[in-house]
């Protein structure tokens, strides 16, 4: 049996599903979490389809996992007045609550969340055709990063909690709330990195709008409930619907304090504009991203090959800190090229549940015609595809393809693919991935492959003015999550790591007096009997 019979047979039989990966039937969610109540729907919806076919009597067929409502402009602005309402220009209860009520609210919220691990990591698999190894490495890190920010927000808070006496001048200096947030996660990571965003805007008191990903939407279902009774009535809306009919009316209504957005930096750009009062607008944002490889003719070639198979390819590739262009020198090109492509080959093809899976279907409909667009164009430019099966496709799957040489004349040199393709260009000079990282529109990450000091050193000190991360004879990546996550130019605007992104969704506020004897009598006053949320000395254990 050739590559593609076996390709063609990819796909599983209803009953050759194992039992403990099967959904609990389908998913119909005729409902959505809008001011403290789950408001039912009656109206329109999407229905989800799974990048997993099902081999029927009637051919292939893409598995129905359900359906969530498509919510209209009403329902997506009445979500957003129970936000602004919540808030109530800061003197909301959410917003003046205690940061240790706060976090007990967190904590609750975890517990239930923890409650429904099995679903949320079954519709991760089935919703985007994540590996079950790494669908349940995604819930866990995120319970790993929830419980990790209420650490840091204690940090901090105990920080806040004395008084500094500077000239003459008593204060007392705490982070607060910037009002309504706009969440919106990508699909990639549809639990982890939507809520490395929702979860710090939402500790820190901001009352948030949360629009699920378009695909990976009803993972989130499981969890509404969890929001509506962990927290106060109205600090957590979802709202569901066509980005283009819901998202652009809430921004236009200048009600919206700050957005944040894992996706394409056009799209952040259009909704930014669309805003009233763009001053006012703070943006956390996580964009477009052409991470590079520099592999020099002193680079280790086996550990290089390894670590941009893992950059390249893992979760096929669909990840903002892959490794999306390998800068190889011309020396090294051709054994690279034959090691990069054995490693490629040696890869498991299969379904999500199957142990030691790589490679699984995509969950985009549209992105099997656009990695072979790509290839054509690359095809047609001059490159090759350099590994045996290399682009070849059956249905929702696209089997990786490694492209050589590429130059400025392929989309692949400077669009995102975002997919299993890995475009190489050779290069004699160093001078030649510098620049094009210079000229490039993005700066997230690069990873440089020698065991040269005095290179690396070289290569280090100019890059690092280009990009936000080098990496050093390892893959490009974002953790671990106390580290920095941001990026240069077009890829992304403001910082994310558990500490940064406390500060991203808070704003410092101080309160000050001169430290005159009838001042500081007040002020121990207001201490003492502790009135103040704000002016305490209370400290969190």
């Amino acid at each position: 049996m050739n590559f593609e019979e076996k390709l063609h047979q990819i796909f599983p039989t209803a009953d050759a599903i194992p039992a403990q990966y099967q959904l609990e039937g389908e998913l119909h969610q005729r409902e959505y979490l809008s001011d403290g109540e789950m408001k039912p729907w009656n109206g329109d919806v999407h229905t989800v389809l799974s990048p997993i076919c099902i081999q029927t009597p009637n051919g292939l067929e893409r598995k129905v996992i359900g359906s969530y409502p498509l919510c209209g402009q009403a329902e997506a602005i009445a979500a957003l007045n129970a936000a602004v309402e919540a808030y109530d220009d800061g003197r909301g209860e959410w917003p003046t609550m205690p940061v240790s009520e706060r976090i007990a609210c967190m904590e609750k919220f975890t517990g239930k969340m923890i409650a429904r691990k099995d679903e949320i990591v079954k519709l991760i698999m089935w919703e985007i055709g994540k590996s079950w190894a790494d669908s349940i490495k995604e819930f866990d890190r995120t319970v790993e990063y929830i419980n990790a920010t209420i650490d840091a927000l204690k940090d901090l808070d105990r920080n806040s909690s004395r008084f500094e006496i500077e000239q003459g001048i008593i204060g007392q200096i705490r982070r607060s709330p910037l009002g309504v947030v706009l969440c919106m996660g990508p699909f990639n990571y549809p639990l982890n990195e939507t809520f490395t965003t929702l979860i710090p805007a939402l500790i820190m008191g901001n009352t948030l709008l949360f629009k699920p990903p378009k695909h990976g939407t009803l993972l989130h279902y499981p969890l509404l409930e969890a929001f509506g009774s962990c927290f106060p009535k109205g600090v957590v809306n979802t709202i569901y619907g066509r980005g283009n009919v819901i998202v652009a009316p809430l921004m236009e209504s200048g009600k919206i304090n700050v957005l944040t957005l894992i996706g394409s930096s056009k799209v952040a750009n259009q909704l930014k504009k669309s805003h009233p009062k763009v001053n006012r607008l703070r943006a956390i944002l996580g964009l477009d991203a052409k991470n590079a490889a520099i592999i020099t003719d002193k680079a280790d070639l086996d550990l290089a090959v390894k670590e941009c198979v893992l950059g390249s390819l893992s979760f096929n590739g669909q990840r903002c800190t892959a490794l999306k262009i390998l800068f190889v020198h011309s020396k090294v090109a051709d054994a690279f090229l034959q090691k990069l492509s054995d490693a490629i080959s040696k890869l498991k093809v299969g379904m999500p549940w199957e142990k030691d899976v790589f490679l699984t279907p995509l969950p985009e409909p549209q992105k099997p015609a656009y990695l072979k667009e790509c290839i054509e164009d690359a095809l047609a430019n001059g490159a090759k595809i350099v590994n045996e099966n290399g682009g070849a496709a059956f249905e929702s799957f696209v089997y990786p393809a490694v492209l050589y040489p590429v130059n400025e004349k392929m989309k692949l040199y400077r669009e995102e693919q975002f997919g299993p393709l890995i475009p190489v260009l050779p290069f004699d000079d160093i001078e030649t991935p510098i620049e094009y990282l210079i000229e490039s529109d993005h700066g997230q990450q690069v990873s440089l492959f020698s065991n040269d000091a005095g290179e690396l050193a070289s290569l280090i000190d100019p890059l690092v003015n280009q990009v936000s991360r080098v990496n050093i004879n390892c893959q490009c990546q974002r953790g671990p999550d106390v580290y920095p996550f941001t990026g240069r130019k077009d890829s992304a605007e403001g910082t994310l790591s558990i500490p940064d992104a406390l500060r991203a969704f808070s704003i410092r506020t101080m309160v000050a007096t001169k430290q005159t004897e009838e001042n500081k009598k007040l002020i121990n006053q207001i201490v003492t009997e502790q009135t103040s949320n704000f002016l305490s000395t209370k400290y969190i254990f």
